[in-house]
C-alpha cells in the first residue's frame, strides 16, 4: 500500500552544502540536493561571478537560466581570490558537509582552498570537483562545452539522420544527463560513508567520463558488431521501423517506439497492416519497404487525427509535442510538474518540480534564486563575524 501524502520532504535537512560552480552541470547537481532540503550556499566571486546570471537573457532581461538551476539557495558574493576573502571560505567550508567546485584543475589548491588544503581541517568533508575532461589527462586544462564533450565521446556522430551532419542537440546531454546527475549520486554515496567513517572523499567528476558511461547502447552496438553503424542507422537510431520519428499530414511527428514484439502488432492490427508484423526488426530492403509504408500511412493524416485513433491503442506511439504544448499536457499538468514563482523583479518563472515524490509528496520550492550577495551578511553572522568585521569585509568589497 502507498503511503499518504506527507508534508514537502526535506531528507537533507540539516546538510550543508558550499556551492563554487557555475553554469552547468554544478549549479543543477546543488539544485537537487537543496531541492532535497540541504543548505547550499551558492558563492560567487564579485567580478564575474555566476555567468548563467548573463547567458540566454530573454528579450525582457531575466536570467531564466540562473533562476531555473539555483532555487532553494543562499547567496554569498565574496572575493576568495583575496587572502580575508580564502580565509572565509576556509571557514565556512569548515562548516560544511560537501563542497562543490567547478574550476579547471588546480586553481583553487594555488588559493589554498583545494581538497589537501580543505580535508586536512575537515576530515569529514566530501569534496567534489565537476570539470569537462578531469582531473588529469592530455585533455584535463582544456575548456569545453556541452557539445564538447559528446564530440569526443562518439555520441555526438549518432545524433541526426542518416546521410546528413551530427545535429547539434537541444538538450545538455552531457551537461545534465552526465555531469548533474553523475555529481549528485556520487556525492550522497560519498556523504553516506562519511557519516559511517569519520572519512571524506575527493570526487573527480568529469563529463567526459559519465557521458561515455552513459552511451550504453552505443557500446553495446560496439560490441556486438564490432563497429557503431553510420549516424541514422544503429538499431535505436532510426534503422527500425518500429523505432522512428514519422512525420504526419500536417507537418507534425509521431515517435513510434513499439520494440516489443505486443506493441509493433497492436500497431499493425490498428493501421490494418498485418503484413507489415513480420517486418518490425527488419534490416536493408525490406526495413526499406516498411519505413515507406509507415511514412505514406502516417503522412495521410494530421497528427490530431492519429492521437484520435491512435490515442487509446497500447503501441507506444505518441505525438512530438513543443515545450509549450507540453506544459498543457494533461498527464504532467496532472503529475503537478509545472509550477510558478515571483522573482526579485516581480517576473514570473515557470519551472519543472523536482522529479521525484517522497510518500506522494515532492519537494517544496523554499526560495528562489538569490541575488548577488543576497545571504552575505546572514551566513557571516552565523560563521561568529561581529557586525564591525562584517562591515570591514565590505568596505573592501570582499563581501
Amino acid at each position: 500500500m502507498k503511503p499518504a501524502p506527507t508534508q514537502p520532504p526535506q531528507p537533507l535537512r540539516g546538510v550543508r552544502i558550499i556551492d563554487l560552480t557555475r553554469l552547468l552541470p554544478g549549479p543543477l547537481c546543488t539544485q537537487m540536493l537543496a531541492d532535497l532540503g540541504a543548505d547550499v550556499i551558492k558563492v560567487e566571486d564579485p567580478q564575474r561571478g555566476d555567468y548563467a546570471r548573463n547567458l540566454g537573457l530573454t528579450a525582457g532581461g531575466k536570467p531564466a537560466l540562473f533562476s531555473l538551476v539555483n532555487r532553494n539557495k543562499r547567496g554569498l558574493r565574496l572575493d576568495f581570490r583575496h587572502p580575508d576573502g580564502a580565509k572565509v571560505l576556509r571557514r565556512l567550508a569548515g562548516t560544511a558537509d560537501i563542497f562543490v567546485e567547478s574550476f579547471r584543475p588546480g586553481v583553487l589548491d594555488a588559493l589554498g582552498l583545494g581538497f589537501d588544503q580543505l580535508h586536512q581541517q575537515h576530515p569529514t568533508l566530501v569534496y567534489c570537483a565537476v570539470t569537462g575532461y578531469g582531473q588529469d589527462g592530455p585533455y584535463s586544462s582544456r575548456a569545453g562545452h556541452d557539445i564538447n564533450y559528446c564530440a569526443v565521446t562518439g555520441v555526438l556522430d549518432q545524433i541526426g539522420a542518416a546521410d546528413g551532419p551530427p545535429i547539434v542537440p537541444g538538450f545538455q546531454i552531457a551537461d545534465v544527463t552526465g555531469g548533474a546527475q553523475s555529481a549528485c549520486i556520487a556525492i550522497l554515496a560519498a556523504l553516506h560513508e562519511a557519516r559511517a567513517s569519520g572519512r571524506g572523499r575527493y570526487l573527480d567528476v568529469a563529463m567526459v567520463d559519465c557521458t561515455l558511461a552513459a552511451a550504453v547502447s552505443l557500446l553495446a552496438t560496439y560490441n556486438e558488431a564490432g563497429t557503431v553503424p553510420p549516424r541514422g542507422t544503429s538499431t535505436l537510431g532510426g534503422a527500425l521501423p518500429c523505432y522512428r520519428v514519422y512525420a504526419t499530414r500536417d507537418g507534425r511527428h509521431l515517435a513510434v517506439g513499439a520494440l516489443e514484439r505486443k506493441f509493433w502488432d497492436r500497431l499493425c492490427d490498428a493501421l490494418e497492416r498485418p503484413d507489415l508484423k513480420p517486418l518490425q526488426n527488419a534490416r536493408g530492403p525490406q526495413a526499406d519497404f516498411a519505413i515507406a509504408q509507415l511514412e505514406q500511412m502516417f503522412g495521410s493524416r494530421s497528427l490530431q487525427q492519429w492521437m484520435q485513433s491512435l490515442g487509446d491503442v497500447d503501441c507506444c506511439v505518441t505525438p512530438v509535442l513543443s515545450l509549450g504544448e507540453c506544459m498543457r499536457d494533461p498527464h504532467l499538468n496532472a503529475r503537478q510538474m509545472f509550477s510558478a514563482s515571483l522573482q526579485s523583479t516581480g517576473d514570473e518563472l515557470v519551472q519543472a518540480a523536482a522529479p521525484v515524490r517522497f510518500d506522494g509528496a515532492r519537494c517544496a520550492l523554499r526560495r528562489r534564486a538569490p541575488e548577488p550577495g543576497e545571504h552575505s551578511r546572514e551566513i557571516l553572522g552565523e560563521l561568529g563575524f561581529d557586525a564591525a568585521e562584517i562591515a570591514d569585509l565590505a568596505d573592501r568589497d570582499i563581501i
